[in-house]
This record gives structure tokens, C-alpha cells and sequence, in this order.
């Protein structure tokens, strides 16, 4: 029998998840007038997945699932036609979507909790959402709106489509007709989140609770503009799909994973910045209880660890190479792939899937 949590150790499940909480004092009030709280997520379908969308994000629903609450994924195929992802073709798009919710289903997200919603189809059947849509335009400065443009992955510019303007207000419409109690989206969504908050009393609406989650970095080194503060530079440093040999798709090879991992930034002794530690902290160790490093005997011999402050510790005081460490990683991401790979060879649907969207070129 699955013990029951109580109120206190919800939110310390939460918090793992969450980078930021807005806020805490009513996601308790939350948890004790609702047994089964209902949080949303929405993608854009639009090429490959990696490991952020992908395995990250299962572990993250699973947390949250466990703690009774309900998913509502937004398959956002009309804001994948407003961003134009896949140059602009609905069709495409939809099989994107598709190919998403097979990659979830092999990776173990937990879909007994998680339902999944196409934005066309829904707001076919609510008209009413246009109503939202129109009122929140109503109550927010265009430059309110722009200064939400990264959701879109936008800077802010004259010259940027009109859907820059139509896409945040329709975000936050979402979050009212889902009926989410909590809008449960990376970092790099806040903006959107937030607008929402402040708009919806004005719409006799309840705010959202916000969760926020981590955003993986990129395999690179990071080299942003200095002056941006530390929401912006986290978007900016991400996993994007955009640069693929930085990031690790769910569908790539074995070799491929070690490729990248070889010539992934890794400097030794150092914490911040550092694209495998951080891999190892929010999904290796959230899904092995021991990693080995295997060595040989010439440079000390195998080291285990039962946690990933364990594994900082010796990196930080340069007792393990970072190459030791970037191969080590790759074994395990491998290990947590493999069933995404056995099923899109294996499972005839998935495999049509992933050959459609190979095929497909990608514009952004």
C-alpha cells in the first residue's frame, strides 16, 4: 500500500521540483481543500525530444504525481502553427505530438495520472476560451505581452509576427480553461505564469499556483551577455534542439550519447556551469541509487557513490577526471534510453512516428 503523505511532505516533494514556488503559502491552502490539484504543462511539437522534455520531465510529473496531484498536458499544436514549428504545417506538427507522448509512454512517465489535451481540438469545442483571450488582451499593455516573447523562444523586436502578441494571452487563457490550480512549467515560461497572476483577479479568475522547474543546460560552455540576470541566463544557456550536438535527443544511439558526451564542457573542479554535473544531479541520481566509475587500477581504481553530493565533493576537490565523469554519465543516460529506443524499434506505431519525423525538416 503507497503510504500516505502528509500536507509538510508534499511541499518537500515539490520543492525538489520546483527552482521556484509562487507560492508556498497557497499551495498549502491548495493541498488542504483539494485532495487531487490539477497542474498543466503545454508543448510546442517541434522536432526531436531531448533528455530535458523527455527524461527530466517524466521524473518531475512522477515527483508530482505522487503527491496526488493530476496532470493536464497541453498538446500545443495551435502554437506550434502561431511559432511556426514545422514550417508552419499542422498536419506535421500533430505527428510531432504524437511522436512526444509515445517517447513519454517508453521513458515511464506514470500516464495513469496524466491526460493529455489537444489545444485544436479543445478550443474548437470552448469557443468561450476567445472570450478569455479577448478580455486578458484587455487588461494587458502590448508591452506587458512582448516582454513575454521568450516563451515563443523571441527576442523582443518590431519586426517579430503578430502571433507574439496573440501566443502569451492565449498561454494564459489555457490555464483557465484547463481548470489547473497549478501551472507547472520550466523556468523561461515565468513571465507568461506570472502575467496570469496578475490578470486573472481582474477576471474574477483564481491565480495559479506557479512550480517552476529546472531547466537542463546545454553540453557546451556557456558564453552569454553578462549583464542578463539569472532567469534570462538560464534560458539562455539551456538545452536547446536548435543546437543538437549540445543536447542528447531521447532517440539517439548509443554512440551518438557517447560522441557527445566526449566533447561535452566538463572543467575540472568546477561546479557551476557544468552540464554533467548537473545531468547527474537531476536525473541520474533521481533514478539510480549507486553509480560506479569505472577506472583502472593505474588511476585509483573504480569509485562508487550513493549520491550526487558524494560525486560533487570529489570532483570538486579533483580527485576524479572530468572525461572519467563525462563517460560515466553517458553510460547511465544510455541505460535510462534504451527502453526509448527498444520501443521505437520494436512498437510499430512509435517506429512510423519517429521515421515521419526524421523525415520532416525542421525549420527552427
Amino acid at each position: 500500500m503507497v503510504k500516505s503523505l502528509n500536507i509538510e511532505e508534499k511541499i518537500k516533494i515539490i520543492n525538489e521540483v520546483g527552482e521556484e514556488v509562487i507560492n508556498l503559502e497557497e499551495l498549502r491552502e491548495l493541498f488542504l481543500n483539494k485532495k487531487n490539484p490539477i497542474a498543466y504543462d503545454g508543448f510546442e511539437p517541434s522536432g526531436n525530444i531531448h533528455i530535458a522534455q523527455g527524461l527530466l520531465r517524466a521524473i518531475n510529473v512522477n515527483k508530482l504525481t505522487s503527491t496526488g496531484i493530476k496532470f493536464k498536458f497541453w498538446v500545443a499544436d495551435w502554437f506550434g502553427l502561431l511559432n511556426n514549428k514545422m514550417g508552419g504545417d499542422l498536419e506535421k506538427i500533430k505527428i510531432v505530438g504524437e511522436y512526444f507522448i509515445e517517447v513519454w509512454k517508453a521513458c515511464g512517465m506514470d500516464l495513469e495520472n496524466v491526460e493529455f489535451i489537444w489545444a485544436s481540438d479543445f478550443i474548437k469545442e470552448h469557443p468561450e476560451y476567445w472570450e478569455t483571450v479577448l478580455k486578458l488582451s484587455m487588461n494587458a499593455t502590448i508591452n506587458r505581452v512582448l516582454r513575454c516573447g521568450q516563451i515563443m523562444g523571441r527576442e523582443e523586436n518590431t519586426n517579430n509576427p503578430s502571433s507574439q502578441i496573440i501566443y502569451p494571452l492565449m498561454q494564459a487563457a489555457d490555464i483557465h480553461h484547463l481548470g489547473a490550480d497549478i501551472a507547472q512549467l520550466g523556468m523561461d515560461q515565468r513571465k507568461v505564469n506570472m502575467l496570469a497572476r496578475d490578470l486573472f483577479p481582474k477576471l474574477g479568475f483564481k491565480p495559479p499556483v506557479i512550480i517552476s522547474h529546472h531547466m537542463l543546460m546545454g553540453l557546451s560552455e556557456p558564453k552569454v551577455d553578462g549583464s542578463l540576470n539569472s532567469i534570462d541566463r538560464k534560458i539562455e544557456i539551456k538545452m536547446s534542439k536548435s543546437k543538437p550536438d549540445t543536447a542528447i535527443f531521447m532517440t539517439d544511439s548509443e554512440d551518438e550519447v557517447k560522441r557527445k558526451f566526449k566533447k561535452a564542457y566538463c572543467p575540472e573542479g568546477q561546479i557551476e556551469d557544468n552540464p554533467i554535473l548537473e545531468y547527474f544531479k537531476y536525473i541520474i541520481f533521481e533514478k539510480f541509487d549507486k553509480i560506479i566509475i569505472t577506472r583502472d587500477e593505474k588511476f585509483g581504481g573504480n569509485l562508487s557513490f550513493n549520491s550526487y553530493n558524494e560525486l560533487e565533493k570529489v570532483f570538486v576537490e579533483k580527485k576524479v577526471h572530468p572525461l572519467d565523469v563525462k563517460m560515466t554519465c553517458a553510460v547511465y543516460i544510455n541505460e535510462l534510453l534504451e527502453p526509448v529506443r527498444k520501443h521505437f524499434d520494436e512498437n510499430k506505431k512509435a517506429k512510423k512516428l519517429l521515421e515521419a519525423v526524421r523525415s520532416f525538416q525542421v525549420t527552427r
